[in-house]
């Protein structure tokens, strides 16, 4: 890789050389999500930030712990299941110490079992995220197992260094129409502009509003799962980010549940956060995200309390 190159740009074309290797996609890519354990009691996965996915504060962006929620608790189930099936998140619960997202984050997922007597086969699990060996948040979810899909690969419990990309780095000359796009993005986020370089690329950039917030999403393969929907993970955090927006910083994020309704399609996704109570020392928000035909795609409401003055 150039010296010349910024680090940012530097991850994204890793992200999109080892998106050419079947079963994972892009975001996991990019974030270089390492499976460091993988047993019959549960999975360890572990991201090392960088700028790449660094906030103005320095901490880490929302939607690597959301990832990292929804992922570490899918992984869990698919082991007494198969990794090549598809599986739908369903509901997700985040509950959050108030520790800073700084240093290697780790998420710890367990199997709880599968719902009995349903249709559908259901799996619950949950997960403990720490953040430079801190506890950050605990997380339970509900994920429901599809059938096959014609061509999926299993998804490859991949460890940090164990692939190096480093020597089938793409040039951009070799970048296919759909990941020019996604190179581009990345060129665009580089340049001056609100929020971090991640908040840009990704789009998490919400506007406050009078009683709420919006956040108008950009969607594609630069957030996207193995077959194209907005990433469950990164689903969740755009919630988390509309509702944190519409109180303002002097307010913290304390919990999250939300309810998957459809896959996020379309080029565009939009979530709108309205206020349901703010009082001295504790708010609620509602969260509804939907698509560009109006479909609902999620619905969340969070708790936040008011941060020390």
């Amino acid at each position: 890789m150039k010296k010349s190159m910024p680090q940012e740009i530097q991850q994204v074309l890793k992200g999109l050389a080892l998106n050419r290797q079947p079963g994972w996609h892009f975001p996991g890519n990019f974030l270089d999500m390492s499976v460091d354990e993988l047993g019959a009691d549960g999975v360890r996965l572990t991201v090392d930030p960088g700028r790449h996915c660094s906030d103005t504060d320095g901490q880490t962006n929302m939607s690597v712990v959301g990832m990292l929620a929804d992922i570490g608790m899918a992984v869990a189930i698919r082991k007494h299941v198969d990794f090549a099936v598809r599986m739908a998140t369903v509901s997700m619960t985040l509950q959050f110490t108030g520790a800073p997202r700084i240093g290697l984050l780790e998420a710890r997922g367990r199997f709880d079992g599968f719902y009995r007597d349903l249709s559908g086969q259901q799996g619950l699990s949950r997960a403990e995220i720490f953040s430079d060996g801190t506890l950050l948040c605990t997380v339970s979810g509900s994920f429901l197992v599809l059938d096959k899909s014609d061509g999926l690969q299993p998804m490859p419990m991949r460890r940090h260094g164990a692939v190096d990309s480093a020597g089938t780095l793409l040039s951009t000359e070799a970048l296919t129409d759909q990941e020019q796009v996604v190179y581009r993005r990345a060129c665009e986020a580089l340049g001056p502009g609100p929020g971090s370089f991640i908040e840009r690329f990704w789009g998490f950039l919400p506007q406050k509003q009078e009683q709420g917030a919006s956040c108008d999403f950009v969607n594609g393969l630069h957030v996207g799962n193995r077959v194209g929907h907005t990433q469950g993970g990164i689903t969740v955090a755009l919630a988390a980010l509309t509702a944190s927006a519409a109180l303002g910083t002097d307010w913290c994020l304390v919990g999250l549940s939300s309810w998957y309704i459809r896959p996020g399609t379309g080029p565009m996704l939009h979530a709108t956060a309205n206020i349901i109570h703010q009082g001295s020392f504790t708010a609620v928000v509602q969260v509804s995200i939907s698509d560009d035909a109006g479909g609902a795609v999620l619905i969340a409401l969070s708790n936040h309390s008011r941060a020390v003055e």
